[in-house]
């Protein structure tokens, strides 16, 4: 029964609730409320963003936050690898959006930002990652681009500014020569962009139990290997593990060193 049940609720988020989230994402991160007039505006996801959602693709992969062979395999039924399609399709627009909803619109900070996120997720792909750290990376890294858009920019080009932010502003515009000039939005938009984060990052909480993998789990990679593994070279390395865990140990000067073993 418990098997029944859990195979019930992976389901559920596979077919149903991870696209949903993701496509949430997707029409969340283009929308804005105008200052005037409180008209929703929807800002197309500019070109450098498909290029970092390919960027974040690859390091899913790379962190093992997906498990593509999983995902999509000769050996899953037709109907479960459309699923996982529509799921990684889904994703990828999400991630566009995203990125999109945290970017500035125009001007001079929008390449700062796109360059700040092409440098970053650059680097990490050269990074050793793990699911738990790589998700820990990425709330860092949009709640940063979250506060220094919607809280301190929103907060120098508001209409409700006090003059202490407008001269700021002012001083910005002076030495950027107008290249920092965005376009103000109402704080309504801040509250869309911080939903549109919160059910992105809930949607790659629930990728690994939708996998049917324990991602978190720190010897998953190993045992995964070791499944890779011709049989005679697994019955080696079976045969070494039982060997090492049933030596004798003793304390030599201090330190512990296993009985039979050559120095």
């Amino acid at each position: 029964m418990m098997e029944r049940n859990r195979s019930t609720n992976r389901a559920l988020v596979s077919f149903i609730l991870l696209p949903m989230l993701f496509l949430t994402v997707a029409l969340l991160g283009g929308l804005r409320v105008s200052a005037e007039g409180n008209a929703f505006i929807f800002i197309p996801p500019p070109l450098v963003t498909l290029l970092l959602a390919v960027l974040l693709a690859l390091l899913f992969v790379r962190g093992h936050l997906i498990e593509f062979p999983r995902l999509v395999a000769s050996t899953n039924a037709p109907v479960t690898n459309l699923s996982n399609i529509w799921i990684l399709l889904t994703l990828f627009f999400a991630s566009a959006q995203v990125f999109n909803s945290v970017l500035p619109e125009r001007g001079l900070l929008h390449w700062l930002f796109s360059f700040f996120f092409l440098w970053t997720l650059w680097n990490n792909l050269f990074s050793w990652f793990d699911a738990r750290r790589l998700l820990r990376s990425l709330v860092v890294l949009f709640g940063t681009a979250f506060v220094l858009k919607h809280l301190l920019l929103a907060s120098l080009y508001s209409q409700e500014r006090g003059w202490l932010q407008r001269v700021a502003a002012a001083l910005l515009q002076g030495v950027s020569l107008g290249t920092l000039d965005t376009p103000a939005f109402a704080p309504a938009s801040g509250y869309i962009s911080f939903f549109t984060l919160a059910l992105f990052v809930t949607g790659l909480l629930l990728l690994p139990f939708a996998q049917n993998t324990e991602a978190y789990e720190p010897g998953h990679s190993v045992i995964e290997n070791h499944k890779k593994l011709p049989p005679s070279d697994g019955v080696i390395v079976r045969e070494t593990i039982l060997e090492d865990s049933t030596a004798p140990v003793r304390e030599l000067d201090g330190g512990i060193l296993e009985e039979g073993r050559k120095e």
